[in-house]
This record gives C-alpha cells, sequence and structure tokens, in this order.
C-alpha cells in the first residue's frame, strides 16, 4: 500500500494506492491493477485538551472541519469563539485540538462523553433523548431557486468530487447558488463529516450559508437537517431519501428540505416558503 496523496495543510493523506485484481466473473482470467482508496481514519477531537470524541473520517480539510464541527455541536455561537485549531498526527490516526474560551470550554465539559462515532453516527456528548429532541431555531433567511437550478447542480456535482471520482467511496457536501451554480465543495467518507467540513469552510471563506442551497451525496438523517438549520442555510438538498424524523425535524424548522434528488425528478419533502419555483 502506498500513499498517493500529497501532504499538505488540506489534503493529508486522502487516498491510497493498493494493488488488487480483478476477478472476471462472466469469463476466466484476472487482470492485476492498482486501485485508489479513500482514508479513513480516527480523529481524536479534543476541546481545550479535553477529549471530546473520537470520530472516523477522511484527514482532509480537517481545519474546515473543526469550525464546523463546533459549530454543529454548538460547542460555539460564531467563527470568533474558536481561538485556535491544532492538527497533530498520531499513531494511526490524528489529533484535532481546538481551543476555546473559558465559559465555553466549561461548556462542553459538561457535555463530554468520550466515544468513538463512526461515520454514520453523529451524537457526540448527548446523554438523553431530550438533548436529541431540543428546539431548533427556526430559518430566518429565504431564497428563490427552481428545478432548473437544482438540475445545474446535480450535472455538475460530479466534477466537484475529485475524491469521489478517484475512489467511488466518499459522500460530497456542496454550497450552491440559488441559480445552482456550485460555489463550495468538501468530500469524506461519513456524509456528516463531510457537511461540517463544508459549514467550517463557508465560514473561513466568508460565504453566508443564508444565501443558497446545501446538495448532499447521501441519504438525508435528521443530523444533517439539523446541522444545516444551525447553519442558517434555507434549503437542503439530498440524493437519496429522509428519514422521518429528518422530514419532521426539517418541517418543524421552515427549513426547504429536497431528497430523492435525480436527473429527471426530485421530491419535495417539505418547502413551507415555497422557494421553489
Amino acid at each position: 500500500m502506498t500513499d498517493g496523496s500529497e501532504q499538505t495543510d488540506g489534503q493529508r493523506a486522502a487516498v491510497v494506492d493498493i494493488d488488487v485484481h480483478r476477478l472476471g466473473l462472466d469469463t476466466p482470467g484476472d487482470v492485476p491493477l492498482v486501485r485508489r482508496l479513500a482514508v479513513e481514519a480516527p480523529i481524536s477531537v479534543e476541546v481545550s485538551s479535553i477529549g471530546y470524541a473520537v470520530m472516523m473520517a477522511t484527514p482532509a480539510d480537517l481545519e474546515d472541519y473543526a469550525l464546523g464541527f463546533a459549530l454543529s455541536e454548538g460547542l460555539v455561537d460564531g467563527p470568533t469563539e474558536v481561538r485556535r485549531v491544532d492538527v497533530q498526527p498520531l499513531e494511526g490516526g490524528w489529533a484535532l485540538r481546538i481551543w476555546l474560551p473559558a465559559d465555553r470550554t466549561a461548556m462542553a465539559m459538561d457535555r463530554i462523553r468520550t466515544r468513538v462515532g463512526e461515520s454514520s453516527c453523529g451524537l457526540c456528548g448527548i446523554e438523553n433523548i431530550e438533548q436529541v429532541l431540543r428546539p431548533l431555531p427556526p430559518i430566518a433567511a429565504r431564497i428563490a431557486t427552481d428545478r432548473a437550478a437544482l438540475a445545474r447542480a446535480l450535472g455538475a456535482l460530479r466534477d466537484h468530487q475529485p475524491l469521489g471520482q478517484a475512489t467511488g467511496a466518499v459522500h460530497a457536501a456542496a454550497f450552491c447558488a440559488p441559480d445552482g451554480g456550485i460555489l463550495c465543495v468538501r468530500e469524506d467518507v461519513g456524509r456528516h463529516n463531510a457537511l461540517d467540513k463544508l459549514i467550517g469552510a463557508l465560514v473561513r471563506g466568508g460565504i453566508d450559508p443564508a444565501g443558497g442551497f446545501i446538495l448532499l451525496s447521501a441519504r438525508c438523517s435528521y443530523e444533517l437537517v439539523e446541522k444545516t438549520v444551525r447553519a442558517g442555510c434555507p434549503m437542503l438538498v439530498t440524493i437519496s431519501a429522509p428519514t422521518s424524523l429528518a422530514a419532521e425535524r426539517a418541517s418543524a424548522a421552515g427549513l426547504t428540505l429536497v431528497s430523492l434528488a435525480r436527473d429527471d425528478s426530485a421530491l419535495i419533502v417539505c418547502d413551507r416558503h415555497g422557494m421553489i419555483g
């Protein structure tokens, strides 16, 4: 196995190359190949030197991930409350250290419960059902878009997924203008991680999530709805279907939710404010 990526701040060992054999099932014969795989590694998230969670993620764009994670988890209300982010390699993984002011650190310590979060789960530091279902802030932003914009974003998404094209094993989270133009994309083996990275990248890049919609190459679980709402984005589009709780939470918050988005059709789950013309 060889490392197939450059070790830069934005792209730490995102892919590796391995030797494989393609097995012919209809005709005999093996074909030796080199296959590029997406890296999945444990990321130890620390808040002011205290262990908060261990997430399985692709170790790329971790600075974006740190800010998006802190915002999505409610550890901070804005980017200025994140004093510093440090990324350090560990044996077998990475340490992502987020430094917060004393009052925010105390709040985080009340929630800390170190656990291993697989890429399908996003309940770090949550101890009871009431915390999971706490009310979401109502969506205040409005955009005007249409079916042509959805089709444009869907058609262009693949061209913005270099890691996905190389490996076929990662999710993408894209932020799109109301006309469907893709402004920013982040990728990860976990759909929650990809969205956290995107939210962090938008904040760091000075792009207001209220001015467009998010497109995800994933099924829509309730955590993705919550992250979108807390980011202040008024509309979420997903490639696959939503869960019942995702639909309920989106409707309650006034989030426009579109799922099962395909080249020829899409399912409007809720659009209370009529943002899709």
